[in-house]
């Protein structure tokens, strides 16, 4: 019978549930949990298993840059980035609340590493995040335009409850682009947050748009919403944080 429960476990894909189930028969009898504890246990169990798989298949799909942990990340007035910033956004309910992120600095000073424990901390608790760094964004919307499945890309896109956008502003946005990224926003605007990162100070996105109209419309979707965090102090790279 054992035997008999252990396969039908496996073949409902319970493997959670069958995994403490076996580890409970190697115990001593003595040691058994009674019947409501059992339940309790393997409930539990599968529980756990599957909010594991699921921060697995998430982290997958996002694509972060780094497996970075908001644990990790380093606070100090020196960065200006205090704890309380950090455990202010540590539960992700800015994601419930469709609230943007904003973090800005020099090159080096972490804010791709933060992004990225953002992200990490996003998909832990259940929410799709996906990041890219413009470049790859750029690359993207022209694979989707040549062919045809732009519209199909932008809705996924738009499903995503965290978009992390990174190396906002290195180099020269084509007006295309700058469409495109108009939309996404679009379908974000009070649905789901966006973390952008720029060695660009927030003042001079503006300009770095180079199109007034674009430009306005784009920057009023995600900074009145929005947390900023404009990191400081030296290069970090040797510590990714």
């Amino acid at each position: 019978m054992k035997n008999e429960s252990l396969q039908a476990m496996r073949r409902l894909k319970l493997n959670g549930m069958a995994s403490a189930y076996e580890a409970t028969l190697a115990l001593p009898l003595h040691q058994h949990p009674n019947a409501h504890e059992m339940i309790a246990v393997l409930v539990d169990a599968e529980n756990q298993s599957r909010s594991q798989r699921r921060t697995e298949l998430f982290l997958r799909a996002s694509k972060l840059r780094y497996r970075a942990s908001l644990a990790d990340v380093h606070c100090s007035d020196e960065r200006n980035l205090k704890k309380h910033t950090i455990t202010t956004l540590a539960d992700c309910s800015y994601i419930t609340r469709a609230e943007n992120i904003l973090i800005s600095g020099a090159t080096g000073c972490g804010k791709s590493y933060l992004a990225c424990a953002l992200g990490n901390q996003a998909c832990s608790i259940g929410f799709k995040t996906l990041y890219f760094n413009l470049n790859r964004l750029t690359e993207q919307i022209a694979l989707a335009k040549a062919d045809g499945s732009l519209l199909k890309w932008l809705n996924t896109i738009k499903k995503a409850n965290l978009l992390i956008l990174d190396d906002f502003g290195i180099q020269p946005i084509p007006q295309q682009v700058c469409i495109v990224l108009l939309q996404i926003l679009e379908d974000r605007y009070e649905v789901n947050s966006t973390v952008i990162c720029s060695q660009l100070p927030i003042p001079k996105w503006y300009d770095y748009l180079n199109e007034p109209t674009i430009a306005d419309a784009i920057l009023d979707r995600i900074i009145p919403k929005a947390h900023r965090i404009e990191l400081k102090g030296k290069s970090r790279r040797k510590n990714l944080n």
